[in-house]
């Protein structure tokens, strides 16, 4: 198998393949187990495969995102598709499947229970999702204060965040979030053994295809020593030999 060409074929890499609509879009990200929103490294990415101008040609950040499908990481996420946002991508926004959730769940319950004492986590315990606006008066803190608080968290997926649309005081509506601990957003726990090695092998096989020394930058957590020979070991990723010197998500030859 052309493992290059199967990548290209898999993330939808090349215009022909462009995702058309929330629905395919969704149906990609779950067959993928997960995408990345900007292309940053071998993980699928959603704008990359949307092959849409940007907003602003030549611009950057907000400015470099599609023209009209900007909108889709959040859309996708409170559409009950079965994609979800999370920060685990190193602080950054994360689409993964329902099955790909469930391997977070055993590391995100981890740093849940290790953070559990945060002032944060228990209002949410006793009070129950929150919109951030109602935090920051119950809490007492600023925007700046709850943001400082909340990120850390997230990372880990002790805390995760869903986009909503309120009434606005001035008639119509406007967005925010709401904040919720994982044991909110997720309550049943997986019956399947999760964790970090079999994130990282499904980083593999949503890639197809990647070098080995970025595996460590997908996740906020950190890797130790050996998985990557342990994941081999273990069958959960192979050897690629044609590209050399990259781990694959299916069998190399």
């Amino acid at each position: 198998m052309n493992l290059l060409a199967e990548r290209d074929r898999a993330l939808r890499l090349t215009p022909d393949r462009a995702l058309a609509d929330l629905a395919e879009a969704a149906a990609w990200i779950c067959d993928r187990g997960m995408a990345t929103t900007t292309a940053d490294c071998s993980l699928p990415s959603l704008f990359a495969a949307c092959h849409e101008p940007p907003y602003q040609p030549g611009g950057r950040g907000f400015a470099s995102w599609p023209a009209t499908k900007y909108g889709w990481p959040v859309e996708l996420a409170a559409a009950g598709t079965g994609v979800h946002s999370l920060a685990v991508h190193s602080g950054k926004r994360l689409l993964v499947s329902s099955a790909v959730a469930a391997l977070v769940d055993p590391l995100a319950r981890a740093a849940l229970a290790d953070a559990a004492d945060l002032p944060l986590l228990r209002h949410l315990d006793a009070a129950g999702p929150s919109l951030i606006d109602d935090l920051q008066v119950e809490l007492a803190l600023d925007a700046a204060a709850l943001r400082r608080m909340r990120r850390p968290l997230e990372r880990v997926g002790a805390l995760v965040s869903r986009s909503v649309t309120v009434p606005a005081a001035s008639g119509g509506h406007r967005h925010t979030s709401e904040l919720l601990r994982w044991d909110q957003a997720f309550p049943e726990q997986p019956a399947a053994p999760g964790g970090l090695a079999e994130l990282v092998a499904a980083g593999v096989r949503a890639a197809v295809l990647a070098p080995p020394e970025e595996l460590r930058r997908w996740f906020s957590w950190r890797l130790p020593p050996g998985l990557v020979d342990e994941l081999l070991e273990r069958g959960l990723v192979a050897r690629s030999l044609d590209p050399p010197g990259l781990v694959a998500g299916l069998t190399a030859g």
